[in-house]
């Protein structure tokens, strides 16, 4: 079933906050607001629009401000202690570190979802997402210091409560229902550095 076409007021909102965001990238890569940077942004933004259209995306959740309050805290304490674990493991002489490549399900397939939760994932040092699978709406994140099954589950539903935490910010209902689901049964295709199945 296709999704019921737009109507000409979501249009806009779309397009109005599609140009809000790379006015404001662009602002952001030459380093200040000025009236001369936010007028380059809006010129760029009206050509990156007009040459590339983007399919609409459709966001049916709502905003919930404490749910952002505990997202982007957790996320700071996440990154703060990622970042010293990271650091530890650097300064280790002669210790070479376990990795491993971890599929992911995430109980939300959207585009949305699937974009924010990589985003996220990526910013945190320690990990990174090396590929994705749409269909599935599978992650596969390369993770640094993880050496066995035990420490793959305990990523993979870290994971999930990070998927939890942005699903209650800015889900619907719908998705809401979702994340609050039992975490899925865990795939048998995570691989370590030396390619064993862990």
């Amino acid at each position: 079933m296709s999704p019921a076409p737009l109507s000409r007021r979501d249009r806009l909102r779309n397009r109005a906050v599609a140009v809000a965001v790379l006015v404001s990238v662009w602002c952001l890569l030459w380093g200040s607001f000025t009236w001369a940077n936010v007028l380059g942004g809006l010129a760029v933004a009206a050509v990156v629009l007009a040459v590339f259209p983007l399919p609409p995306v459709t966001f049916a959740g709502r905003v919930s401000l404490p749910g952002v309050l505990r997202f982007v805290l957790r996320f700071l304490l996440d990154l703060v202690v990622s970042s010293v674990q990271v650091a530890a493991l650097a300064f280790r002489v002669g210790h070479r570190p376990a990795s491993a490549v971890i599929a992911v399900p995430l109980k939300v397939r959207s585009d949305l979802n699937i974009t924010l939760t990589s985003v996220a994932l990526c910013l945190v040092p320690g990990s990174i997402v090396i590929d994705v699978d749409r269909a599935t709406g599978t992650l596969y994140v390369h993770v640094l210091g993880v050496r066995d099954r035990a420490e793959v589950e305990r990523f993979r539903r870290g994971i999930w409560r990070l998927e939890e935490r942005i699903i209650t910010a800015v889900g619907s209902a719908a998705e809401r229902r979702l994340v609050a689901a039992p975490d899925p049964v865990s795939p048998q295709s995570s691989a370590d550095r030396k390619g064993t199945r862990v």
